[in-house]
């Protein structure tokens, strides 16, 4: 019986064993107007806008009257903002749901006017659109709606900011 107990055992554990597969998967693609080289990032901070991206969800994240808001299109007073032209700061080493809560810090570091080394978009900026409004157009020659939206997060009190590494 001992031995029989201890087979199910071994079997179920080598079982379990095999079907436990850790799989790290970035839901969202980073938009055509998104810097090229961080396939793996999650937020971008745009500093002329004081606005978050969440390359995840396609929202904006922005403050607006004291909370967060999280959109799918920028917010009307940034409407004509070109997201291939403006700068990005990529946020490599924040994985939480709410980057704002770094926002004192991303905006002392990052003032508007910001830019750090050269960007190559990840895509061309579509012929007759002036690049506003969505965040995420994923080469749709207009914005129909469907595109992504910027926005402003601040990092959980329980996410490690990591050491500051930016790009």
């Amino acid at each position: 019986m001992k031995k029989l107990i201890f087979a199910s055992v071994l079997f179920m554990s080598a079982f379990f064993a095999q079907a436990q597969v850790s799989v790290n998967v970035n839901i969202g693609t980073p938009p055509n107007w998104g810097p090229q080289g961080y396939d793996n990032s999650r937020y971008y901070y745009l500093p002329d806008i004081d606005v978050y991206y969440d390359i995840n969800q396609s929202v904006f994240i922005y403050a607006n009257s004291g909370k967060w808001i999280r959109e799918r299109r920028l917010p009307s007073i940034y409407r004509n903002y070109d997201l291939y032209s403006g700068y990005k700061v990529v946020l490599t080493d924040y994985r939480g749901n709410s980057p704002y809560y770094y926002h004192s810090k991303h905006r002392a570091e990052y003032p508007k006017g910001y830019h750090g080394k050269p960007q190559k978009n990840r895509g061309e900026k579509p012929k007759g659109n002036n690049g506003n409004h969505y965040g995420n157009d994923k080469g749709n020659s207009g914005n129909n709606g469907n595109g992504n939206s910027q926005g402003k997060n601040k990092s959980d009190k329980n996410h490690d900011h990591g050491n500051g590494k930016h790009h």
